[in-house]
């Protein structure tokens, strides 16, 4: 695996462990985004769903709530 700059090695747990929080909260964001652009965009529920790698009613039921919330929150 290609090393990336900036992400702490294993050997500093304590900074390690704040990166991994830090990227899944990054990547939560970057999902919720590109499913709203994505059902902007017409796609369909078994597209995205194909995309994430989860079944069409997975991908409902995880991002339907979250696409009636207003988008400033």
């Amino acid at each position: 695996m290609k090393e990336l700059k900036g992400i702490p090695a294993p050997d500093d747990p304590e900074a390690a462990l704040a990166a991994v929080v830090a990227l899944r909260r990054r990547a939560t964001q970057l999902e919720l985004a590109a499913v709203i652009e994505a059902v902007r965009q017409g796609w369909t529920w078994a597209q995205i769903g194909e995309a994430l790698g989860i079944s069409a009613q997975a991908a409902h039921k995880k991002f339907t709530p979250q696409l009636r919330e207003p988008q400033g929150r």
